[in-house]
């Protein structure tokens, strides 16, 4: 497993290895001991999965208390993966970082706790799969606008069209009106 850092201190993209023959391939996704020796020593509480259609964005969210951790990773199709940090104190506080993840690239990303988190389905449908490092808590969701000029995240839309959106996720603050991290 290959472990690299990305432009924003925290998130890393994982390469699992792949031992492939023409039975096809077996790969290790997460290992504690690998993972604690990258800098990585969260427990683990909760998997969700989810499948989108083209066109779909999700998020971009995160908790305001009991912030998730969360491991990402693309089982089918092909989604661009965005991490904004949302602590203030960060000198990277708003900037956002984005990778490719998909079945066929078998990437993961590590978005730690302090992050927003989203996704845009760029396949004909994805299957989208996600370790957590603590509980899904409604009353501390929050979300912000996919589209916040400030933040200035790159989607990779074609021109002229936009994403399918949830009511919450249209309606979310900018980060100038969110809830953010200390």
């Amino acid at each position: 497993m290959k472990f690299v850092e990305t432009r924003l201190p925290g998130v890393i993209r994982v390469e699992p290895t792949v031992h492939s023959d023409e039975r096809g391939f077996f790969m290790e996704t997460w290992q504690a001991r690998r993972f604690h020796d990258a800098g990585i020593d969260l427990t683990f509480v909760q998997d969700n999965f989810s499948q989108s259609t083209k066109g779909t964005l999700r998020g971009l969210h995160y908790q305001i208390q009991q912030p998730q951790g969360k491991l990402v990773r693309v089982v089918a199709g092909e989604v661009i993966d965005v991490a904004v940090d949302l602590r203030r104190s960060s000198p990277g506080f708003g900037q956002w970082v984005g990778e490719i993840l998909s079945a066929e690239n078998r990437r993961q990303l590590w978005v730690p706790p302090g992050f927003g988190h989203g996704f845009l389905v760029l396949s004909d449908t994805a299957e989208f799969e996600y370790k957590c490092t603590d509980y899904y808590a409604p009353e501390f969701e929050r979300s912000i606008r996919w589209n916040d000029q400030d933040i200035g995240i790159e989607w990779q839309l074609p021109e002229g069209e936009q994403p399918v959106l949830s009511d919450k996720d249209a309606a979310a603050p900018f980060l100038r009106d969110a809830d953010t991290y200390a």
